[in-house]
């Protein structure tokens, strides 16, 4: 077994709950309970009795979910030093640093090839897949005798952090647990300075940050991977880089500084995301988009007033050709299971210095986003297996992909021919195409 989940059960988890969690899941093919296999099985690859509800209904209405079967941090902690020590010396786990609220953070690393590639998730707390993908990744490259695993072990090296904002990941919520007199004591030079713009005091996807401040850490990157935070930066914008005032960036940051010292550059970074759970197909709206993607984070950089320095080592094509191998696995996989099929591009105009994928694409990484169906306030653990599949098979073929070298030979075009996100719509619009669509 790859991560540790507990048995899968029906669950009822209040009046707005879907009424299908409620009920028993029905037979599947297969000898065994879907929910129950690593994301590493290719009997997630077979058509399920449960994929027609895929796409039936959807809510982005906050509610509380079961998400018990998702690992937490005590039992990553467990996996990761099982996965150490099954793996014969070939993974090393490490602590790379703490959150605020002192939880471990981990990476794992995997290889000892010239490409260095970087794998994060959970960078929001509600974000949950990623980190049982990269588990069952480790655990199947731990231990394979296999062609492929041999070849990925001499071309690539593997970082992983899975759950890289661990206190978030505790609440289950976006933002880490950290206050601005935090931030403050840690960094004197802001006293007296607004704080952040993405400090959390509020209400945001049915959590409330009154008692527990915290902030987003995806908004806390700076491509100058040496910046201390000056005050006249602040409180700054959504469109401006961060700071580095989250020991959860920092870790990230000093983990990549750390490859880029040794490798020269960070060949790939991978970050993990869920997005909301009822986008629909462009050209379909009866069919939820299963997972979006993206290697376009930050605007040219030789465009960007302020930017020019970083020009020289941008690589769009590089993180173009990246999608297209994480594209072309996913519709691979749709031939025998088509919502893997079910990929759109993320919106192409984002441009974010102040993320993770944004900073390390201005130091000349190739990046991938994934963004996964539903967070945990409108899915809860609903379809966990798949998704998490989905996430696995999207890994393991921009992997492969780039351990072969064959991405060289993928066409950056492709990646603009890939079908743009539909828009999102909610549980009363679901009901009306199905209403329709029955008459």
């Amino acid at each position: 077994m790859a991560a540790i989940r507990r048995p899968a059960r029906a669950v009822l988890a209040g009046a707005g709950a879907f009424a299908l969690i409620a009920t028993a899941s029905p037979a599947i093919a297969g000898p065994a309970d879907p929910s129950d296999l690593p994301a590493y099985s290719t009997q997630l690859d077979r058509p399920q009795t449960t994929d027609s509800a895929f796409v039936t209904e959807c809510s982005e209405e906050p509610r509380d979910l079961p998400i018990n079967e998702f690992t937490d941090h005590r039992e990553l902690g467990v996996e990761l030093d099982r996965i150490e020590r099954n793996s014969d010396g070939r993974v090393d786990v490490e602590q790379v640093g703490m959150s605020n609220r002192g939880r471990e953070i981990w990476s794992a690393r995997v290889g000892t090839g010239p490409k260095a590639v970087l794998i994060t998730s959970e960078i929001h707390g509600n974000e949950k897949t990623g980190t049982d993908a990269i588990l069952d990744l480790l655990d199947w490259l731990s231990t394979s005798d296999s062609a492929k695993a041999k070849r990925w072990l001499k071309e690539l090296t593997i970082v992983a952090v899975p759950k890289m904002n661990p206190d978030g990941a505790e609440l289950d919520r976006r933002g880490n647990d950290m206050t601005w007199e935090e931030v403050t004591a840690r960094f004197p030079q802001l006293r007296g300075s607004e704080p952040a713009w993405n400090y959390y005091t509020g209400s945001l996807q049915g959590d409330d940050y009154s008692d527990r401040p915290g902030f987003d850490t995806n908004r806390d990157y700076h491509p100058d991977l040496n910046y201390v935070p000056r005050a006249e930066d602040f409180p700054g914008t959504s469109e401006d880089t961060g700071w580095y005032i989250t020991p959860e960036s920092r870790t990230v940051r000093d983990v990549y500084r750390g490859l880029t010292a040794e490798f020269g550059e960070v060949d790939v970074y991978v970050d993990l995301h869920h997005q909301g759970a009822c986008y629909v197909m462009p050209d379909d709206p009866d069919e939820f988009v299963t997972l979006s993607i993206s290697g376009k984070f930050v605007d040219d950089p030789a465009t960007m007033p302020g930017y020019e320095q970083y020009a020289a080592n941008y690589d769009l094509d590089h993180s173009k050709r990246l999608n297209v191998a994480v594209y072309n696995a996913l519709q691979g996989a749709a031939n025998n299971r088509p919502l893997f099929g079910n990929v759109t591009l993320y919106p192409q105009d984002t441009n974010l210095p102040g993320t993770g994928l944004g900073s390390f694409a201005l130091n000349g990484s190739g990046t991938v986003l994934f963004e996964v169906r539903g967070q945990t306030q409108t899915l809860g653990q609903q379809y966990r297996a798949v998704l998490t599949r989905a996430v696995y098979i999207g890994l393991d073929g921009m992997l492969s992909a780039v351990a072969s070298g064959r991405v060289d030979k993928l066409d950056p075009a492709d990646y603009d021919a890939i079908p743009p996100r539909g828009p999102s719509i909610g549980s009363d619009a679901s009901q009306e195409r199905k209403a329709a669509s029955q008459q």
